[in-house]
């Protein structure tokens, strides 16, 4: 049986993947939308241009928190263009969200819906709010947080913080320290998946209407990040968090205290892993001691890319 999840996203290019993928490979019991790469607004209309895109209408939409926590608002038209998903011209959707906040939605959908999982694509406010709204109850409730945001080492936002956590570090930080079981997919795996031009050749080669729409937000992205970070074609971030749940093979993940850098003049929203503990062995294995602090997170360490593409692609091809 498919996991039953909801996807929280501030729908750029990637969170588009994201949800196309999440809509084949898992029970996806809603979208939530927050600030992030674009104003709630727009990253509200994204997802509801998406989701009509991939005639996944009866998926409910929620929009949430306009702003961070605590830290001054950003967004990230450098990277995602003014509407946050520039590139083609897809048509206004008539979907509207549910008249329910993201975390009043996520809040009670846990209550209904055994096992949920919370998969975060964008900056962790509309969890962080749930769980504290839920005083412990939602924490109990649900199946664990799969989240693209963090990295070990390299950043964007900065030389060490990834935007996804620099954008609200305080929301991080709560979910990083409270119960529910944390999967982290961070950027020194994400940016090994690539979007080439022969990956992205063959999407458009599938001549669907969605196939040829993924194809183009794929080449604004990978125009973009070429630009801004030399990078080979767009890194598929946000998908990977799905894959963490629907298919976690594709994934290798290590146990890791993280913590959450609050005050650091240039490390500010940094994701600091304690992986002193994880040292390759003679054989260039992975050999595990025990945590100098106890783990708090799974991280992900390694990532298949040719398996994540295969999936990828065959769920694209499913789609009109």
């Amino acid at each position: 049986m498919p996991i039953p999840a909801i996807l929280d996203c501030d729908t750029g290019h990637d969170d588009a993947m994201a949800i196309l993928l999440a809509g084949r490979t898992l029970d996806l019991r809603g979208v939530t939308t927050v600030h992030g790469n674009a104003p709630v607004e727009n990253t509200t209309v994204n997802t509801c241009k998406i989701l009509e895109l991939a005639r996944l209408a009866h998926v409910p939409v929620a929009a949430g928190a306009a702003r961070p926590l605590k830290r001054r608002l950003s967004h990230a038209p450098g990277v995602h263009g003014a509407t946050g998903m520039d590139g083609p011209d897809l048509p206004a959707p008539s979907i509207r969200p549910v008249g329910e906040s993201a975390a009043g939605f996520i809040a009670r959908m846990a209550a209904e819906v055994d096992g949920l999982r919370l998969i975060a694509t964008g900056p962790l406010t509309n969890i962080a709010e749930a769980l504290a709204a839920g005083s412990g109850a939602l924490e109990s409730r649900i199946a664990g947080v799969s989240l693209m945001g963090g990295a070990i080492g390299q950043g964007n936002a900065s030389a060490v913080a990834e935007f996804n956590i620099w954008a609200d570090p305080d929301a991080a930080d709560l979910v990083f320290r409270g119960a529910a079981p944390v999967r982290m997919v961070g950027l020194n795996v994400t940016r090994q998946v690539a979007a080439t031009p022969d990956r992205r050749r063959r999407i458009r080669a599938l001549g669907t209407r969605t196939a040829v729409a993924v194809a183009d937000l794929l080449d604004y992205f990978s125009d973009r990040l070429q630009r801004r970070y030399g990078l080979p074609g767009a890194s598929m971030h946000d998908p990977l968090a799905v894959s963490a749940v629907a298919d976690p093979d594709v994934l290798r993940f290590e146990p890791m205290k993280v913590d959450i850098e609050l005050r650091g003049e240039h490390t500010y929203g940094m994701t600091v892993c304690d992986h002193r503990h994880l040292s390759p062995d003679a054989a260039g294995m992975v050999r595990q001691r025990d945590p100098l602090e106890p783990p708090n997170a799974e991280v992900a360490v390694a990532v298949d890319a040719e398996r994540f593409w295969t999936r990828f692609i065959d769920v694209v091809a499913t789609y009109p």
